[in-house]
């Protein structure tokens, strides 16, 4: 169980920040957290820490290997940090080398509002995800009959992946 008044500090941005912004502030976050405390088995895999005007924050347990497939947070930028495990971050970068970052427990991660990316999660990763403003949309990413689509969905749903356009991109090589 998590006491959220114990994020309150944390949530009294009285503007829209930026990716560096979420990113220090799920660091933050992240130092109210004993990992080996965290519920790991049972329970809600992602728990909203707070949600006011001007940010939100989950925690999410990755029990199993999650690919979030490409998307968009629909205008919001996120800072991402990991509490535990691995995870892997990838802006979708046309006409360039792909770009993979691999994460590990005490990293961070931050994409622009207007960024499109995917996150790869490995069973047991545990991630505190900030977003400001607070998620209104997620927008997914397919290529469909060679063409790419977006397909706007409700912030509440998990994104799913985005194997053609994943296909299309493990062709080039990563840097």
């Amino acid at each position: 169980m998590i006491d959220r008044a114990r994020f309150e500090d944390l949530a009294t941005s009285v503007r829209v920040l930026c990716p560096e912004e979420c990113m220090a502030l799920a660091r933050s976050a992240a130092d109210l957290f004993d990992l080996a405390a965290l519920e790991r088995e049972g329970g809600d895999p992602y728990v909203l820490l707070w949600r006011t005007e001007h940010s939100e924050a989950w925690l999410n347990n990755w029990r199993d290997p999650r690919d979030t497939g490409f998307h968009d947070h629909g205008g919001s930028c996120v800072g991402v940090y990991v509490l535990g495990g691995r995870a892997r971050a990838e802006a979708l970068v046309i006409g360039g080398r792909r770009r993979v970052t691999e994460l590990g427990a005490g990293d961070s991660y931050a994409a622009p509002a207007t960024g499109i990316h995917r996150m790869e999660h490995e069973p047991g990763a545990v991630t505190i995800h900030v977003y400001s403003p607070p998620l209104s949309e997620i927008g997914h990413y397919e290529v469909v009959d060679g063409e790419l689509h977006r397909h706007p969905g409700p912030s509440d749903k998990v994104s799913p992946p985005s194997p053609a356009l994943s296909a299309t991109l493990a062709d080039r090589p990563g840097d």
